[in-house]
């Protein structure tokens, strides 16, 4: 359900781009110096900023929907929802549904589906390590009263 209004926002964006591209002008003239800077091979006129964002929010959408990459399309469709939300005209409304939708990608985006966390994994990890080594350690300092227990009664056979 997450995924459908940028799936929709997307498609009617890409067909359509004119539109969208009039009303980011202000955010794309600020933006296109660091992107010349950055790499002048990149694009700077509006309406291929716009097309671009419309179609990583199709396919992130999709991918958020369908299940496949969740984490890293609710991360693309949060930062693509940050400069739609500077640039959107309307009040108080628009602005508390982006909020919204921002607060529901960045939970998608941490989710870890009911699997342990990296920080757990790791120290799960360490812990085994550990325990092992000391068990390793516990076997030699036996094995070590073995042998010795073996040289000393060597040494009291006759010959």
């Amino acid at each position: 359900m997450l995924a459908s209004i940028f799936i929709v926002e997307g498609i009617r964006t890409l067909t359509r781009p004119e539109s969208r591209a009039d009303a980011v002008r202000p955010l794309t003239d600020r933006v296109t110096p660091l992107l010349e800077r950055t790499d002048p091979r990149l694009p700077t006129d509006p309406l291929t900023l716009v097309r671009v964002k419309a179609a990583a929010d199709v396919v992130a959408g999709l991918a958020l929907a369908t299940g496949r990459f969740t984490r890293p399309a609710a991360a693309v469709l949060a930062a693509g929802l940050v400069p739609h939300t500077l640039t959107e005209k309307g009040g108080r409304e628009p602005l508390l549904r982006n909020l919204g939708l921002l607060g529901g990608l960045l939970l998608a985006a941490v989710d870890t589906e009911g699997r342990p966390g990296i920080r757990y994994r790791t120290s799960h990890a360490v812990d085994r390590s550990q325990r092992s080594v000391r068990r390793a350690v516990r076997t030699a300092r036996r094995e070590a009263k073995i042998a010795a227990a073996s040289a000393v009664a060597a040494r009291r056979l006759p010959g």
